[in-house]
């Protein structure tokens, strides 16, 4: 089973959101994280060594993973989503678009 994590900068808005809606596949886990300090549940080695594939939502994230956690993700997978700060928790918009840009990265969920 892969392990994906989702990251942006607070853990608020955009990667609980991404969380939440790719939680009910079964072919993967998935996890979310922020860059800040202040984050709800903060990025930590733990986590990039659990992940196999991580989606940042914008290029800064990227910069701040691979600037403090430069050992942990040599060897990771980074996408950045280019998803700005511009949406709430579960907004129908972000979902939408998460959906779409994530069709690319994601084989399609297995049947039921």
């Amino acid at each position: 089973m892969k392990h994906i994590l989702f990251v942006c900068s607070q853990n608020r808005l955009r990667s609980p959101t991404a969380e939440q809606i790719f939680s009910t596949r079964t072919d993967f886990a998935v996890s979310s994280a922020g860059t800040n300090h202040d984050a709800e549940n903060p990025v930590t080695d733990e986590l990039i060594q659990w992940a196999d594939l991580i989606f940042v939502m914008e290029r800064h994230h990227r910069s701040k993973l691979q600037k403090r956690f430069r050992s942990a993700i040599k060897d990771k997978c980074i996408v950045c989503l280019e998803i700005p700060d511009d949406y709430e928790f579960m907004d129908p918009g972000l979902v939408r678009l998460l959906q779409t840009k994530m069709v690319r990265h994601l084989p399609p969920a297995p049947m039921a």
